[in-house]
């Protein structure tokens, strides 16, 4: 049976992982500023879009991979490596991943696609497939759609809540715990590699 997959364990480092890795709290400000330039922001079609992308990814991303000859291994550790990145971007306030795409709708870029439906979330689907069931990296992909919705219907609240400066230590945080996952998960899957 598919629900006798679930796995409580599994699912709560499912949801942590995705939850750092689409990062919404440290992407309230980013929101703010589109809102502030009269970009319009809907938070029904940003968490329903992005679900669709990373859905569609998460069953089709490994058809796509075994089009390319590239095993899922490789492909995890690959995506340990971004996430590493993406870690080192929170933890040290640089930018690696730099979004100069030409399109400059709000809602669909950079909401969406990057920052919620990225590379790295794209990567970390993959790579969790690696290691966890489906059911408990799907559940845990819904509840970060509706933190997704939540985050953006909610923004202007949970800045004045937080503070900037309660925002710079959240994503303070959640970096040390993406550098450890990134870790992990390279380990893991290198280990596998060589012993193939």
């Amino acid at each position: 049976m598919f629900f006798e997959q679930f796995n409580l364990q599994e699912f709560a480092s499912a949801f942590i992982v995705l939850f750092a890795v689409i990062d919404m709290i440290g992407s309230v400000p980013i929101i703010i500023s589109l809102k502030e330039k009269g970009m319009t922001v809907s938070a029904a079609k940003a968490a329903i879009l992005s679900f669709a992308l990373l859905i569609g990814f998460f069953f089709a991303g490994e058809f796509v991979l075994r089009l390319f000859s590239v095993d899922i291994q490789s492909f995890a550790v690959a995506g340990a490596l971004v996430i590493f990145l993406m870690a080192l971007e929170m933890l040290l306030d640089v930018e690696i991943f730099k979004n100069q795409g030409p399109i400059k709708e709000a809602t669909l870029v950079p909401l969406v696609f990057p920052l919620v439906a990225g590379a790295g979330s794209f990567t970390t689907l993959l790579s969790l497939r690696a290691e966890y069931a489906a059911l408990n990296i799907i559940l845990a992909l819904i509840l970060n759609m509706i933190w997704v919705y939540l985050v953006i219907r909610l923004t202007a609240r949970i800045e004045h809540v937080l503070g900037k400066a309660g925002i710079y230590l959240v994503r303070k945080f959640f970096g040390i715990i993406l550098l450890a996952i990134s870790v992990r998960l390279f380990t893991a899957n290198i280990a596998v590699l060589f012993a193939q």
